[in-house]
């Protein structure tokens, strides 16, 4: 064979494989760097979460195992009995008439105080250049304690010489006595009103934020395009907020399934058991018949009760924001 076949029967070399790209030097440092920042934060927080083990699990275990168990106030954890204070406290007449008149009242309250806190957050907010001694006024019913708010409005609602009283004597021939708290009808009304005096700055404040986090070129350009104040509200600035508004409700239905202060101070449940809210309720099975197990399993109706009611709220919420 000639040179020149050999030449041309050759076989060519492999193909050279692509350039490996160096590892480069900060990597290792970099991967180092990222551990130690993860250890530091996860140390940083595990006292934060020890803390809310211990705060918030342990009185949930508690009271789980107090409601399986036969247990008063001095001698909890007597004997093991299963489902029987649970079936018990949901058979119960009396523990569903409350979970009704706390789910009503819950909604009722939430809903009267977001639409006042939206209103006033909105009124504040259009003036909020000369509203500041307002603004600080309408948030002084949220520092004032329950105690002194259920004293306070058990004045405004007497039958002799309350606000309501006096005003009908003298505004009116009314001229018998109107005692809203003695009065079946009435008094879980007069009870929601002061829960709505005391917390619908809450709402107020919620709102108010969120308005002036608005951006302020949307608000102009509306404007510019010839929208009207309340077309301005409905399409740029409800919209805007209705996450913090669906927020504020959630919040405030949770505060409301909560009332015990005001129901002890007004009425003490009654008359008869008009007022007798979930929290009170819990209270007079705990404390007043000693039956710790029985409290419990109230406690656990109430959980899921709340549960069924916020869980959509929540989800409304979550949506809204989200959009």
């Amino acid at each position: 064979m000639s040179t020149d076949q050999r030449e041309r029967t050759r076989i060519p070399p492999a193909a050279a494989s692509p350039p490996q790209p160096e590892a480069s030097p900060d990597a290792a440092p970099t991967s180092r760097r990222r551990r130690t920042e993860r250890f530091h934060h996860r140390l940083f927080v595990t006292p934060s979460v020890l803390v809310l083990l211990v705060l918030a699990l342990y009185p949930l275990l508690f009271i789980a195992a107090a409601a399986l168990s036969r247990s008063s106030l001095g001698q909890p954890f007597q004997e093991f009995t299963g489902l029987q204070n649970l079936r018990a406290a949901a058979g119960d007449p009396a523990v569903q008439d409350s979970m009704l008149l706390g789910t009503s009242y819950g909604l009722g309250v939430a809903a009267v105080s977001t639409v006042l806190g939206t209103a006033t957050a909105v009124a504040l907010w259009r003036s909020v250049s000369s509203g500041a001694v307002l603004r600080t006024l309408l948030l002084l019913p949220m520092i004032v304690p329950p105690v002194i708010v259920g004293i306070l409005f058990s004045f405004i609602f007497s039958p002799s010489g309350g606000l309501i009283d006096t005003l009908l004597r003298q505004f009116t021939s009314f001229s018998g006595s109107f005692a809203v708290l003695s009065d079946p009808s009435w008094a879980i009304i007069g009870v929601a009103v002061a829960d709505v005096w005391e917390w619908t700055p809450l709402v107020v404040l919620l709102v108010f934020t969120a308005l002036l986090g608005q951006d302020p070129e949307i608000l102009e350009a509306a404007q510019l395009d010839g929208a009207q104040p309340v077309q301005q509200f409905l399409h740029v600035t409800l919209p805007t907020i209705a996450g913090t508004v669906a927020a504020a409700f959630l919040i405030r239905l949770i505060l409301a399934f909560k009332v015990f202060d005001l129901v002890y101070v007004m009425t003490s449940g009654g008359p008869g058991s008009s007022t007798q809210v979930p929290a009170y309720l819990i209270w007079r099975a705990a404390l007043q018949n000693f039956d710790v197990g029985m409290a419990a399993a109230i406690t656990l109706v109430l959980a899921v009760v709340v549960t069924l009611v916020t869980l959509p709220i929540f989800y409304l919420t979550k949506r809204l924001r989200d959009d």
